[in-house]
C-alpha cells in the first residue's frame, strides 16, 4: 500500500498499521535536518506521507540576506524578512474600508502555477495537498488586525465584499490546482487565540462560514478533500466545520484544546492532523519524553482511523535535532495495537 493510499484509508476512518505523518519546518530546523541527512530531499529522508504545493508568491520564509529587510507580497502587503520564521506583516495596503482604489492580484496568471506539475509528478506516491490561500487571515494582512476587528462591527458591508473577493480568488486558484491532480485543498485561516475565538461564533458564522462552505462544496464537486488550518482554540465552531464538509482539521494544538476530547466527540466525522506539543515538549523535553508522548497520542488519536500525526506548529529554531529525530523515528516505527 502506498503512502497516498494509507492517507486515504485514514480519511475513511479505517485503522492502519502505519500512522501517516508530516513535518513542516522553519529554515533553522530544515538546516539541521539537511546537514544530518546529507540531502535536500527531506520528504524522502523523513519518510513523509504528504506533499504540499502552492502557487508562486512571496516565499513563506524570505531571508534578509536575499530579499533585504522587507518584502512585498502579491497582495501588496509588506512583510519583514527573517532567517528564523516567516516574518511579520507591517504594511497593510487597505488603510481605509473600501476597495475602490485597490487592485487584487490576478489568480489566472500562469506564472503562479509554473513548476507545480513537475513537483507533483516527483511526489505522486504521496498525498498531494494544494494550498489555495487564506480568507480571514488574508483580510487581516490587508487591513491590519485591529482595523479588521473594527470592520466586524462598523464596516460590515465592506467586510462582506472583501471576504467575497478573497473567496473568489481562492476559488479560481482551486480551479487551476485540481487540474494537476491534487488530493486535497488547504486553506490557512487562523481563527483562534490561546483561549478562544478571535471573534464571536455568531460573527464567524455570518462572515466566514458561508465562504468556507462554498469553497468546500466546490472542492467536493472536483472529488478532492478539504483541509483547514487554524491555530488556537476553535472548539466552538468545530460542529460548524463538520456541517459544511471539512475533512481534515489542522493543527489541533494540544496546548489550547483537549485533543482527546475532540477525538471522542468528533472523531467519527473529522480527520485530525497535528496534536504534538510544540510550545513545551519539542523545545524543552527530552527525546524520551517526545517518544512517549508521540506513542500515547497515536494510541488514542489513531483509534478508528482519522489521524495524521504532525507538530502543532512548524518546527522552530529552538527544537533540538534529537527531539525532531525522536518524533520521526517513533511515528515511523510504532505499530499501534487496536482492541
Amino acid at each position: 500500500m502506498s503512502k497516498k493510499e494509507i492517507v486515504y484509508k485514514v480519511l475513511e476512518h479505517k485503522e492502519t498499521s502505519k500512522i501517516p505523518y508530516y513535518l513542516p519546518v522553519t529554515p533553522p530546523a530544515r538546516k539541521k535536518l539537511v546537514e544530518y541527512f546529507g540531502t535536500d530531499d527531506l520528504h524522502s529522508a523523513l519518510g513523509l506521507y504528504i506533499f504540499m504545493v502552492s502557487p508562486k508568491g512571496k516565499p513563506l520564509y524570505a531571508s534578509p540576506n536575499e530579499y533585504g529587510p522587507t518584502i512585498t507580497d502579491e497582495f501588496g502587503v509588506v512583510w519583514t524578512t527573517s532567517d528564523i520564521d516567516r516574518g511579520s506583516p507591517i504594511g497593510n495596503p487597505l488603510k481605509e474600508p473600501n476597495l475602490k482604489n485597490y487592485s487584487f492580484p490576478d489568480p489566472h496568471n500562469p506564472s503562479r502555477y509554473k513548476g507545480i506539475k513537475e513537483k507533483i509528478e516527483k511526489h505522486k506516491n504521496l498525498f498531494i495537498v494544494g494550498v489555495i490561500g487564506d480568507l480571514w487571515e488574508r483580510a487581516a494582512f490587508l487591513r491590519g488586525q485591529q482595523n479588521l476587528f473594527m470592520d466586524v462591527y462598523l464596516n460590515q458591508s465592506f467586510l462582506e465584499e472583501l471576504l467575497e473577493r478573497l473567496a473568489e480568488y481562492n476559488s479560481v486558484t482551486m480551479d487551476y490546482l485540481v487540474k494537476f491532480g491534487i488530493d486535497a485543498i488547504f486553506l490557512s485561516d487562523d481563527y483562534g487565540t490561546q483561549k478562544d475565538l478571535m471573534i464571536s461564533p455568531e460573527h464567524w458564522r455570518k462572515f466566514i462560514k458561508p465562504r468556507l462552505k462554498n469553497l468546500f462544496e466546490k472542492a467536493k464537486s472536483y472529488g478532492v478533500k478539504c483541509m483547514l488550518h487554524s491555530d488556537g482554540n476553535i472548539e466552538k465552531i468545530i460542529p460548524d466545520l463538520i456541517e459544511i464538509g471539512l475533512d481534515i482539521l489542522h493543527p489541533i494544538q494540544p496546548e489550547v484544546m483537549d485533543i482527546f476530547k475532540l477525538k471522542r466527540e468528533y472523531g467519527k466525522y473529522l480527520t485530525f492532523e497535528g496534536g504534538i506539543n510544540t510550545q513545551y515538549l519539542l523545545p524543552y523535553g527530552s527525546p524520551e519524553e517526545v517518544a512517549k508522548e508521540v506513542e500515547e497520542t497515536i494510541k488514542i488519536m489513531s483509534k478508528g482511523g482519522g489521524y495524521i500525526l504532525e507538530p502543532g506548529i512548524n518546527i522552530q529554531a529552538d527544537v533540538p535535532l534529537e527531539n525532531i529525530l525522536a518524533l520521526v523515528e517513533t511515528v515511523k516505527n510504532y505499530n499501534p495495537i487496536y482492541s
